[in-house]
């Protein structure tokens, strides 16, 4: 079925239940960002495939809402499908809470499956709606599974478990420290849905969900028991003798008669009210719920020493092979045939070869020209060009390790010589990323304050990009993680803390010509200065390790520390890199290093 004749059918299933809107999210029953291809039911029902948005189905059309990185994309792919794209956050466009308000009346329902939306999302939409006394109905069935005849199953990929050399903690002692802020708060049980948290805690890893290493799981943790529910066929035997006799296995499909246990034993149950579903909060009737934020979404991100030492390693390995595809990348672009396809498949030839990798974080964004003004742009076979010597080619990439997650975006002249407009805007954008890469700041400060620092120098002459400057990072797990993030839209609050990694990422982008992003990894740490009020100050060490390239810069734009900023970061580029190159490429790092 095209697009038009699956919205149609959507429809029809709509009107048999009696509801006049249908809401698709992108997440799962775990709320996962890359979702998996049988709950991929947002690109089915839209064509749209960007990482973010929701589509609402109403009785006589359909749109779709999403971020700035997704406009382009969104734009095109949307093309003849006869919904329409909600540019989320501009002026004059509705919310979605916003739209619903207009098109529902008295009596009006709006249909979505619990299973796909947060605890926290329900009662919002619930809120919203009530204001107009519509309401949210929640419907047993998924009407999207109703007509996709051919879903592919659940994945049953098999697990991994990942020794202490890399975790730096057993779970055992994982397993400690969440049942003593249990008990802190007065608990019987906390639950866990979100599938990077799962692996985190119990030290699993899988391959249910492209470029995020976890598997598809639920679990409970009581004061005195363990519970990983999982398709046995995932779990081999030195799964289950790493996970040992703290850990209990339940299948996965036991998971919805233990929430109803508890409900029914009226505990005391932990949830995150973020990333629990509505559904998991339905089955827990009875129990007293605790919605706080999960204490193993805020020990994930806070990476301890083995962690970081794994990052610090993990981010050279890479940094090299990135390195050597860009010298690679100088030749070849001069005397082969490439496309934006070719480019991103050689760039992970060379990641194939560092030790401990285990495949990409996410699907590489290669961009030539045009293609590197929509942010997050993803190559296909229809949309591939060639990439010619000349003009800019934006390249965001990154690698998963057994030690460490990466995320890199370079952007590379590929012809003999950039515009001064290319100049200036690539300038601009590396002084806010050196902004951000410098500061210094109090404990207690949170990522929306910091966002400023990397905007500025595009604010001065009347400039932005639309996407946040930041986000976490998991460690050999999701390349997008939370709480925390440097930015306005996504901003929780929490105060960033020593051992969070987050990118520094700002960008510029010129529709139907270029894009500029320049993005390093960056590790939270103390820097030894404690304020007048007693509170230690914070600053970042930069994780990544390649070349800026030093081609698009106009110097006389650099104030003296940005200038030594560079300089010493090269410096520390080539001493790092140079062992993983052979004679001509430490010819080409040294060049690319070349203090300006």
């Amino acid at each position: 079925m095209r697009v038009k004749e699956r919205v149609e059918a959507l429809q029809g299933e709509m009107k048999k239940r009696g509801v006049q809107a249908y809401l698709v999210p992108t997440s799962d029953p775990h709320q996962s960002e890359y979702v998996p291809t049988c709950w991929q039911r947002r690109p089915w029902i839209s064509g749209f495939t960007g990482s973010a948005g929701d589509v609402l189905v109403t009785a006589d059309g359909a749109g779709l809402w999403t971020d700035g990185r997704y406009f382009l994309q969104a734009e095109d792919e949307l093309r003849g499908s006869g919904i329409r794209l909600f540019r989320m956050g501009q002026p004059g466009v509705p919310t979605l809470q916003a739209y619903l308000a207009k098109h529902l009346g008295k009596g009006d329902a709006l249909g979505v499956d619990p299973r796909t939306i947060s605890i926290r999302r329900a009662k919002e939409l619930e809120k919203s709606l009530a204001k107009h006394k519509a309401v949210l109905r929640h419907l047993d069935e998924n009407l999207v599974d109703a007509v996709w005849a051919d879903r592919p199953g659940l994945p049953l990929g098999p697990m991994q478990a990942l020794p202490v050399k890399f975790t730096g903690e057993s779970t055992a002692a994982k397993l400690k420290r969440v049942r003593k802020e249990m008990k802190e708060r007065n608990v019987d049980a906390h639950v866990l849905s979100a599938l990077d948290a799962v692996a985190w805690l119990f030290n699993i890893r899988g391959r249910d969900v492209i470029y995020n290493p976890v598997s598809i799981a639920y679990a409970i943790v009581t004061a005195a028991e363990a519970y990983l529910f999982v398709e046995s066929e995932k779990v081999d035997a030195g799964v289950k003798k790493a996970l040992g006799s703290k850990v209990t296995l339940r299948p996965y499909d036991g998971f919805a008669d233990a929430l109803r246990r508890l409900g029914e034993d009226k505990a005391r149950v932990w949830v995150e009210d973020s990333s629990a579903t509505a559904w998991i909060a339905q089955t827990l009737d009875g129990a007293d719920l605790v919605t706080e934020i999960s204490p193993v979404t805020l020990m994930k991100s806070k990476k301890n020493d083995v962690e970081v030492e794994g990052m610090r390693s993990a981010h050279v390995r890479d940094g090299a092979a990135v390195a050597r595809f860009l010298c690679w990348l100088d030749e070849a672009v001069r005397k082969e045939s490439l496309t934006e396809i070719s480019a991103a498949m050689k760039l992970e030839e060379f990641r194939r070869e560092g030790e401990h990798f285990q495949g990409l974080s996410f699907r590489t964004i290669s961009g030539y020209g045009p293609h590197g003004a929509i942010i997050h742009y993803s190559v296909t076979p229809q949309t591939d060009v060639p990439v010619r010597p000349d003009g800019i080619y934006l390249l965001d990439s990154g690698g998963q390790y057994l030690d460490g997650t990466t995320d890199i975006t370079r952007t590379v002249l590929l012809g003999k010589k950039a515009t001064a407009e290319q100049k200036d805007r690539f300038t601009r954008v590396l002084k806010g990323h050196i902004a951000l890469a410098r500061a210094r700041f109090p404990h207690g400060v949170g990522g929306g304050r910091l966002d400023v620092l990397a905007r500025t120098a595009l604010w001065e002459v009347g400039l932005d990009y639309n996407h946040g400057t930041g986000h976490g990072v998991g460690s050999f797990l999701n390349v997008h993680e939370g709480p925390r993030s440097i930015g306005q839209a996504r901003d929780t609050g929490l105060p960033i803390e020593p051992g969070n990694i987050f990118s520094n990422e700002p960008g510029y982008y010129k529709a139907g010509e270029y894009g500029i992003r320049i993005e390093n990894l960056v590790l939270t740490r103390e820097n030894g200065v404690v304020g007048e009020n007693g509170r230690p100050y914070l600053e970042f060490e930069t994780l990544t390790m390649c070349p800026i390239d030093n081609r698009l810069l106009d110097v006389k734009l650099l104030k003296p520390e940005e200038r030594k900023w560079l300089n010493d970061y090269h410096k520390d580029v080539g001493k790092k890199l140079a062992p993983f190159m052979d004679a001509k490429e430490r010819a080409w790092l040294k060049k690319a290093c070349a203090p300006v």
